[in-house]
């Protein structure tokens, strides 16, 4: 069955024109140049029929580019209307600054002189100046030349103002009399030689300010012996190892790719891609030491905050780069504390999972088994035995049904499932369903359900990541 394509003509000798897929690299194959129409022109693209085969692809038709019309005969382009500008749907006013005009004792008015509904005060006519009543304000009089206000005169009795008094000649008021016996002021403690109060509440911490995070850290990122690197390189290969640092060799062709592109777009001459590969193969193996030792330096300087997963990443990328004597030293210490520190989880795992089996905790058993501090440590076989026999113990006929599918559930995540032997399986049709299907995994419950011991489960595993060339 043929397909449509996109070639390009890369050569002509005569009657014969070599293609190639438009945007690719090499020739693909050959055609007759009487195929295409008004002949064939080196580098234009043309539309092409082909058919597939084994040994390879054959051109059946050849047609012109296809081009935009500038006309449109059959009406079918498409206009878009534009729809009519509308006004914002909030229209936000400020008020103006300022006290504003006159108060109204009605509370808020609209523009129309109407009451706003909702208002908590009572409405009533504005209050006048100069008029007599309980609320009536007097007229404060007109200011005078530098715009001070004559002396207020006395409140009214339900709301006389005490007669303050008069300041001295640098403006400072007088002491102020001593309180009543209802509201003495308490005599203030001492200060201390710091300055501050003794009388005072102790503040407590911050919380509007996020705590560091304590615990494990990532190692900290240095770049000493990646400046050193970069003080070594020719002018050339200072670009080619920048690169090579931030990316690897993908970054150093994506940046010659994007080079050549503007180059291009601009009328430049474009770089050879093959000599500036070559400068990077020759400097990638320096740049990934560089970068291992920053790595190594960074979880050294940490010391025992790093995280332990952090700590064996480096230690475990060291098989992938050339290693000098320096390297070597970083990478000993590396693993000397790696050691230390793993052995330290081992002792407290195996002090947890002893304390599990003397206390009988069966679920605290199953799940320190099911989870070593790391992949090389194993339960010894003392412990081993000990665990089976409190778990086949626990496994009764008599036990709540949730507890016994619990323990048989993470009885079937560790490894010595197999040596388990229950004594009763629960009455109920949960419990049932779950043993025969853990059979496989514990062939004792095939033996107390009176059916055949099914084969063991598959183990599950990790699909693996097709292998990749080390050129990053």
């Amino acid at each position: 069955m043929s397909r449509h394509i996109e070639i390009e003509i890369t050569s002509l000798n005569g009657d014969v024109a070599t293609w190639r897929a438009a945007g690719a690299k090499l020739p693909k194959g050959v055609l007759n140049a009487s195929l295409v129409p008004g002949g064939p022109v080196v580098g234009t693209v043309y539309r092409a029929d082909i058919e597939q085969y084994m040994e390879g692809m054959e051109v059946l038709s050849v047609l012109p580019a296809k081009t935009a019309s500038p006309l449109d005969p059959r009406k079918e382009r498409v206009e878009l209307i534009p729809s009519a500008k509308q006004g914002p749907d909030v229209v936000v006013t400020y008020a103006p600054k300022g006290r504003g005009g006159a108060r109204r004792e009605g509370g808020r008015e609209g523009r129309d002189g109407e009451h706003r509904e909702g208002s908590k005060r009572p409405s009533g006519p504005p209050r006048a100046k100069g008029t007599g009543g309980p609320s009536a304000r007097p007229d404060r009089g007109p200011r005078s030349e530098g715009g001070a206000r004559p002396d207020r005169g006395p409140r009214s009795e339900g709301g006389a103002r005490p007669e303050r008094a008069p300041r001295t000649e640098g403006g400072a008021r007088p002491e102020r009399a001593p309180r009543t016996e209802g509201g003495a002021r308490p005599e203030r403690a001492p200060r201390t030689e710091g300055g501050a109060r003794n009388d005072r509440p102790t503040r407590g911490p911050r919380t509007g300010r996020p705590e560091r995070p304590s615990g494990p850290i990532a190692p900290p990122m240095t770049t000493t012996f990646r400046n050193a690197l970069l003080a070594t390189l020719s002018p050339e290969q200072l670009p080619v190892a920048e690169q090579l640092l931030r990316g690897g060799m993908p970054a150093v062709r994506s940046a010659v790719a994007e080079q050549n592109k503007n180059a291009t777009a601009q009328g430049r001459p474009t770089i050879d891609a093959g000599t500036i590969e070559r400068i990077a193969e020759d400097l990638l193996a320096k740049t990934n030491l560089a970068l291992w030792k920053d790595k190594a330096a960074g979880a050294i300087g940490a010391g025992r905050e790093v995280r332990l997963r952090d700590l064996r990443a480096v230690v475990t990328a060291a098989k992938t780069v050339s290693l000098d004597d320096e390297a070597r030293n970083q990478l000993k210490e590396l693993q000397v504390s790696l050691t230390a520190r793993l052995e330290i989880l081992r002792t407290q795992w195996n002090e947890k999972l002893e304390a599990a089996v003397n206390s009988k905790n069966v679920p605290e058993a199953l799940r320190l088994v099911a989870r070593p501090p790391d992949m090389s440590t194993r339960v010894s076989a003392e412990m081993a035995v000990k665990v089976v026999a409190i778990v086949s113990e626990a496994l009764t006929v008599d036990l709540d049904p949730a507890k016994w599918q619990e323990i048989v559930t993470l009885t079937v995540d560790t490894s010595i499932r197999r040596n388990v032997k229950p004594q009763g399986i629960p009455t109920d049709d949960v419990s049932k369903a779950l043993a025969v299907k853990n059979a496989g995994a514990i062939p004792e419950l095939a033996k107390l359900l009176g059916m055949r011991v099914p084969p063991p489960p598959p183990p599950t595993r990790a699909p693996r990541r097709p292998a990749t060339r080390r050129a990053s």
